[in-house]
C-alpha cells in the first residue's frame, strides 16, 4: 500500500462538529484527503444537484454491520450457488456500474470515479465482484479499507441477489482477515434487512478508532 503524503486540510475537530450529517464544505478529492478523512470518520458526497459543493459527511445515526449480524436467508445461500465472486478483478467496472444506478442526486461523478480509482490504483479501494454462469457482471460493491475498518460506499445489481451475494462475500473475507467494522454510512430499509443497525456518531467514532488504530507489534 503506498505511503501517502500529510493531507494538506484542516478538517475541524469533533468538538466542533454541528448537530447535523454535513459537518463541513470544501478541500479536494486527493488521495491523502479522503485518508484523512475516512480515518476522522468523515465521507465525500456533494451537498448541491450542480455537483459544485464538495461536502463531507458523518451521519449523527451511522449504518453499521456488525460481526456475526448479517442475515443470510436460505433463498440467498440458493441464490450465491448461481455467481462466481471475486476481489478486485474489476473495479472499474463496478464502480461505473454503481455511478449508474438511478439515484437523488446523482453523487458518484466522474471526479468521484476518478479519485476512487486512484484509491484502488495505491491499494486502499477495493471491489466485490459477482458474476453469473455466462461470465456477466451482475453484482458488486466498492469501498475503502484502513486496517480493520471497511467503508462501504455503494453497490448495485443487475440480476437478484447478486449485491446481497457480494456483501455476505465482504463479511467473510472481513472475518477471515480479522476487521472490526463495516461502515454502510446510512442504514436503510434494504441495509436493516441485511442485519445492518444504526449506532450514534459518538459509538461509531469509538469504533473507528479502535479499529484504524495499529495495533501493538508482535
Amino acid at each position: 500500500m503506498a505511503q501517502l503524503p500529510p493531507n494538506r486540510w484542516d478538517f475541524p475537530p469533533v468538538d466542533s462538529w454541528p448537530d447535523d450529517d454535513v459537518v463541513c464544505i470544501g478541500a479536494d478529492l486527493e488521495p491523502s484527503t479522503l485518508i484523512d478523512a475516512y480515518s476522522r470518520g468523515l465521507f465525500p458526497m456533494y451537498v448541491d444537484r450542480k455537483h459544485t459543493k464538495l461536502s463531507w459527511w458523518s451521519p449523527t445515526s451511522r449504518g453499521i454491520l456488525r460481526q456475526g449480524d448479517i442475515r443470510v436467508t436460505r433463498s440467498l445461500r440458493q441464490s450465491r450457488k448461481r455467481f462466481t465472486v471475486t476481489l478486485n478483478v474489476a473495479f472499474n467496472d463496478v464502480i461505473a456500474s454503481c455511478a449508474g444506478v438511478s439515484r437523488t442526486g446523482g453523487w458518484i461523478t466522474d471526479d468521484i470515479i476518478d479519485a476512487y480509482q486512484e484509491l484502488h490504483r495505491l491499494g486502499f479501494a477495493h471491489s466485490v465482484e459477482v458474476w453469473n454462469h455466462a461470465g456477466e457482471l451482475v453484482g458488486g460493491l466498492y469501498g475503502v479499507r484502513l486496517r480493520k475498518f471497511f467503508a462501504g460506499e455503494s453497490m448495485f445489481h443487475r440480476e437478484r441477489d447478486a449485491s446481497k451475494v457480494a456483501l455476505w462475500f465482504l463479511v467473510e473475507l472481513m472475518e477471515l482477515d480479522d476487521m472490526s467494522l463495516l461502515d454502510t454510512q446510512w442504514a436503510t430499509d434494504h441495509l436493516r434487512s441485511l442485519g445492518v443497525s444504526e449506532v450514534s456518531r459518538t459509538e461509531y467514532l469509538g469504533l473507528l478508532g479502535v479499529a484504524v488504530t495499529p495495533g501493538p507489534l508482535t
